[in-house]
């Protein structure tokens, strides 16, 4: 058994009695990355000497154990900045960036909670994909079945926490990119509400839709490191001066009178039967649980895919335009102008996914065009917006497929954009109003993959969805399912 399968809360009894030591646990996690990551690929930097030295000092300290995280290894997506670590968001144009200078706000607050970064994790680059077969460096694969892509952009810190490597990870979510991997992974994946945690140090794509969140394999584990990492932080402005509350009160696993709505565009047609299936017994079983739920509309959600595309194309077309080889990134040798030095550095950095936003963004930016398409889709994001306030005022959460199917091969998109934008469908509505969302795991395919169930609450009401999301998990046992490595579940 690996000291990964307990809880977060148990392994820190654990350390606290003296029954295990910090340094078993990054030793744990280091031997585990050896034996799988060559297959899963989860890692692009390990933090292999510091996070020793760090639990070495910690194993002194054990008679002061109270910090939140104390001696927890964790991983960390490779577009959230970390002093002295190397930071790449997946991009060669910042494959020379070995030294940042500072932590991001979240980094900050896993150190002051004792947590050990035991290294950064793959990602599509610059955040920009569904299957992390985008990464500049190595496509990440699902540990049920490596043939399969984990989803993304966060598919590393969702394979990573799938496959034992650590107990649990930080992703970011700009339009799915943590509960769309941690669907097809079969852990726990939750986008908090939008300035719920702090995006100082994050790596920039879309700058009014991204989200740093939580990746687990429990719920309690996952509400557990929100606690942590949530909170104001003057250094954002678009942090929200809001009350952080206790999560783990809300785990009572009772969702007697709670009203669901499930809207009806959720489970219509792309919606894989399997999945359909999965999600209808999740609904089941909150109605033996004594939930209530109706179906409902969100008849805006058909629009959500090109607005989200627009919306965040334009932020990224803004966001990127830093890294030029002069201020940031990565130069080209031998340019012979100013110029030049300009276009082979970001031809040369950027892959074809971030250059094909980067173009669609200028091109929406674009004078004569912005009316017609950056304007109109905030417009039509507001009325996406306001079809969930208006379930909202009826309803407790709403609960549908985190995707329209399991993961799918490696490779058997990749040439096709618009269909693998598709597999975001039901994940962006959540972005663009603002809300909060989580993945848990559901039910399984004929071929041992993964299905999430997805439930969305209000805004800053994380709490209700991790009520029910724990009384789900605490109902079934899908949460507790293994992969074997490069075949089904175990």
């Amino acid at each position: 058994m690996s000291l990964f399968d307990y809880t977060l809360r148990e392994l820190q009894e654990k350390l606290h009695n003296q029954e295990i030591r910090v340094t078993d646990l990054v030793d744990e996690s280091y031997k585990r990355i050896e034996e799988v990551d060559g297959q899963v690929k989860a890692f692009l930097t390990l933090n292999e000497e510091a996070a020793r030295a760090q639990a070495a000092e910690l194993d002194q300290q054990r008679g002061d154990s109270s910090a939140k995280l104390f001696g927890l290894p964790i991983g960390v997506k490779d577009n959230i900045v970390t002093k002295g670590l190397r930071t790449t968001a997946g991009s060669q144009i910042l494959s020379n960036f070995n030294d940042p200078l500072y932590d991001a706000t979240v980094v900050n607050k896993l150190n002051d909670a004792k947590s050990i970064t035991i290294g950064k994790l793959n990602m599509d680059e610059f955040a920009m994909g569904s299957s992390n077969e985008n990464s500049s460096y190595d496509a990440v694969r699902n540990p049920w079945n490596t043939d399969y892509v984990p989803g993304g952009s966060s598919g590393g810190s969702a394979a990573a926490v799938a496959a034992g490597e650590v107990p649990y990870s930080l992703g970011s979510d700009t339009g799915g990119s943590i509960r769309q991997p941690a669907a097809y992974c079969g852990v726990v994946g939750l986008k908090p509400t939008y300035g719920r945690v702090s995006r100082f140090g994050l790596v920039a794509f879309a700058s009014s839709l991204d989200q740093i969140g939580p990746i687990t394999r429990n719920v309690e584990d996952n509400a557990f490191l929100l606690e942590t990492i949530a909170g104001h932080d003057n250094m954002d402005s678009t942090s929200a001066n809001v009350e952080v509350p206790n999560y783990s009160e809300a785990l009572t696993g009772d969702v007697k009178g709670l009203k669901i709505a499930v809207p009806k565009e959720y489970l219509s047609e792309g919606v894989s039967s399997e999945v359909k299936e999965a999600v209808q017994a999740a609904l089941q079983k909150y109605e033996e649980l004594g939930a209530t739920w109706e179906e409902v509309s969100l008849p805006h959600s058909k629009y959500a895919l090109s607005t989200y595309y627009l919306i965040a194309s334009s932020e990224a077309s803004a966001n990127l335009a830093r890294f030029d080889g002069v201020r940031y990134g990565k130069r080209a040798e031998d340019a012979e102008t100013m110029l030049d030095m300009f276009k082979r550095s970001r031809a040369e950095g950027f892959g074809d996914e971030v250059k094909r936003r980067i173009m669609l963004g200028t091109f929406a930016l674009s004078s004569g065009y912005y009316d017609a398409y950056y304007k109109k889709a905030q417009q039509v994001r507001t009325l996406i917006k306001n079809d969930f306030e208006k379930v909202f005022a009826d309803y407790d959460v709403i609960i549908g497929p985190t995707t329209p199917t399991p993961a799918f091969k490696i490779g058997d998109k990749v040439d096709d954009p618009m269909t693998m934008y598709a597999n975001d469908i039901l994940t962006i509505p959540v972005n663009l109003a603002g809300v909060p969302g989580i993945s848990i795991p559901c039910g399984f395919s004929s071929n041992g993959l993964p299905i999430g169930l997805q439930i969305i609450g209000n805004h800053f009401d994380e709490s209700s969805v991790y009520r029910t999301a724990h009384a789900f998990e605490q109902a079934t046992e899908f949460h507790k399912q293994r992969p074997s490595l490069g075949g089904a579940r175990s």
